[in-house]
């Protein structure tokens, strides 16, 4: 090794050791860790004309919204969808209509900017379905022009084409609210009015008439709009009742649903036009759960406020669990045991919506959040055992601890797709119907097999002594499937072939495959040929929509560290991408030990919706210079057997 060599895996070493300080230091009492998450402007002017419809908006909420949303204005006068993306004429809409709801003057520099972007592109009328829901709830669109999703929809049993458990079950709770809302079409006051934004553009151009979208659209202009001016009434009270029934069955225990801001305000909006009173005992828990999920902070102008769309502690705790042993910290640790307590105390032991597809399943599994009990997920599941095996403590914890893995495995092997994939939420949830609809023109709709998701699964049953298993195995083949023809994998949940290449690797060795295998040799040239000049690694958002962004972008910490978890998995930790990847973790690490990231890393919706999750900057790179340097504390001996 040379004396450079040398110095950059001392500095790699310092490093590791302030970030494992301030990783011991951001820990809660009770032994969870959480970062916010920021994702985009439209989450705060939501939450104000939410605010607005209930009549329940303040001054002081409106002035720090305002703020924020001021705050994340580009030079040009628009808004994006996340950090050095793109304009999106959607997102600067909903965010000029919350500042004019706060009162900034239409001709103000800032807000002339925005108004100019907006009729260049096409005004009100190219926003996309969800800002126009939103309009139409204030009378600044006609509900006539707003896709209908009728009520009626909640009566379809699992097996039809668009039942309820078609779609995923972030889209699913958003559906059945917004179906209320197109039925009783209610207008609120808004007090402004957007008339400067029309553009006087013609309606989008139908989708083709021989298509599947064609069709759909077509049912909707000529069948369900019809209907819904003269529905049969019975029927329809009656769906609306269900409905109801339906989102009040799943509430959290937080007030939300879905543990995500999204169908929890549409679900306060529902309730209230179906005649709910504000202090109706669900009411009141919804409101007063958004509350945890509001931001406060200083600016230079100002106390801003910000909305978390969604929270991530079970994430971030298994993930700094992980962390922290593969920074060598002892199993039998204070911070690894007060952590493995609390996570194994959220395992969650009732059916949820994914029962639907896998009934007679015993229930296991994580959510992503304090409160999501309806919905524990796949990925959750498998990184929180893969933590919990890194823990060790008393016998009696350890028995707790092993049953609790025991039933985890059990379901996780359960929720298996039947292509051997898995996906996050449901199993087998994986029709392409839902994104025909003339609604779904934005997000995904469902929630099919994904190649980190399932990475993270294999390498989980893998450590649990399933290698082979024929449930592994089957997954297994799933991930060699799916590679990409340049040796990259997809990365769903994370940006993006980066992330997914970074999770695929480690699970392939864990399953038995070799660091010679042809394929996984592919995937390291890859990496080696997408690492930037500073010797790290980024992949900006573009490449969900432009292949051309495919592995290309601006060095983060989270993805470095990801490329250097993969070549690490290939036997390509010392290798010198791997060096200098470590030395750009280095250089570029704050004197605190923690790291900036302001590009998101996050996917909520590919293409769509994006998050930065702030805690990623701290535990993937603790985790990467852990296994690099060589001081990963393994899994206790009394932890590493399988559990059948």
């Amino acid at each position: 090794m040379t004396v450079q060599a040398e110095s950059t895996l001392d500095a790699a070493g310092a490093a590791l050791d302030r970030a494992v300080a301030w990783l011991r230091d951001h820990q809660t009492a009770d032994g969870w860790w959480k970062g916010n998450m920021e994702t985009n402007v439209t989450m705060d002017a939501e939450d104000l004309l939410m605010r607005q419809f209930l009549g329940i908006r303040t001054a002081e909420q409106t002035v720090a919204s305002a703020r924020w949303i001021r705050s994340k204005q580009r030079d040009d006068g628009t808004w994006a969808t996340f950090h050095g993306g793109p304009a999106d004429l959607s997102t600067t809409v909903e965010a000029y209509l919350a500042l004019k709801l706060a009162g900034d003057d239409v001709d103000a520099p800032h807000m002339a900017a925005a108004r100019r972007y907006v009729l260049a592109h096409g005004g009100l009328e190219s926003t996309r379905v969800f800002t126009r829901i939103w309009l139409a709830l204030f009378g600044e669109w006609p509900w006539r022009l707003v896709p209908v999703i009728p009520p009626e929809i909640v009566f379809l049993p699992p097996s039809a084409p668009l039942s309820l458990y078609s779609f995923g079950c972030w889209a699913r709770q958003t559906v059945v609210p917004i179906a209320v809302l197109r039925a009783l079409r209610p207008t609120r006051r808004l007090g402004v009015s957007l008339a400067e934004l029309r553009a006087g553009s013609p309606p989008p151009t139908p989708p083709r008439a021989l298509s599947v979208p064609g069709l759909f659209h077509l049912l909707d202009r000529q069948v369900l709009v019809p209907y819904e001016r003269h529905p049969v009434r019975p029927l329809r009270e009656l769906a609306l009742a269900r409905c109801a029934e339906w989102m009040i069955a799943r509430q959290e225990a937080d007030g939300g649903w879905g543990g995500i801001q999204p169908p929890w305000a549409y679900g306060l909006m529902a309730l209230d036009a179906l005649g709910y009173p504000l202090d109706h005992p669900v009411q009141r828990a919804a409101l007063a759960g958004l509350d945890g999920f509001t931001v406060h902070e200083d600016s230079p102008a100002g106390p801003v406020r910000w909305m978390e769309a969604c929270q991530s502690p079970v994430w971030d705790t298994c993930l700094a669990v992980t962390a922290l042993a593969d920074a060598g910290v002892p199993a039998d640790d204070p911070a690894l045991t007060r952590a493995g307590r609390w996570l194994v105390g959220e395992e969650i032991r009732r059916t949820g919506d994914w029962s639907v597809r896998r009934p007679g399943l015993p229930p296991s599994g994580w959510a992503f959040e304090f409160a999501n009990d309806g919905y524990p997920d796949t990925d959750d599941t498998a990184e929180v055992i893969l933590a919990l095996r890194r823990i060790r403590s008393g016998a009696a914890d350890t028995r707790e601890r092993r049953a609790t893995i025991g039933r985890a495995v059990r379901w996780l092997a359960g929720m298996q797709s039947a292509d051997g994939g898995w996906g996050a939420f449901d199993a087998d949830n994986t029709s392409s119907i839902p994104a025909q609809i003339p609604f779904a023109d934005f997000g995904a709709m469902t929630d099919p097999p994904s190649a980190d998701v399932t990475a993270h699964v294999v390498e989980c049953l893998c450590a649990e002594g399933m290698a082979n298993d024929p449930v592994v195995r089957r997954g297994v083949d799933w991930l060699l499937r799916n590679q990409e023809d340049d040796g990259s994998w997809y990365g769903r949940w994370g940006a993006n072939h980066v992330y997914g290449t970074g999770a695929v690797l480690p699970a392939l060795i864990a399953a038995g495959r070799t660091p010679d295998d042809p394929r996984i040799r592919r995937a390291v040239r890859w990496l080696s040929a997408h690492q930037n000049p500073d010797g790290g690694w980024g992949e900006d958002l573009r490449s969900y929509r432009d292949d051309a962004w495919r592995g290309r972008g601006e060095s983060t910490p989270s993805q470095t560290a990801w490329a250097l978890l993969a070549l690490d998995a290939a036997a390509a930790g010392g290798s010198a991408e791997a060096r200098r990847g470590a030395g750009y973790l280095a250089q570029t690490q704050n004197p605190d030990g923690s790291w900036d990231e302001e590009f998101f890393t996050g996917t909520g919706f590919p293409g769509d919706f994006y998050l930065s999750y702030k805690l990623y900057r701290m535990v993937f790179p603790v985790s990467a210079l852990g296994r690099i340097l060589g001081r990963v504390t393994p899994a206790p001996d009394d932890e590493a057997r399988a559990v059948r």
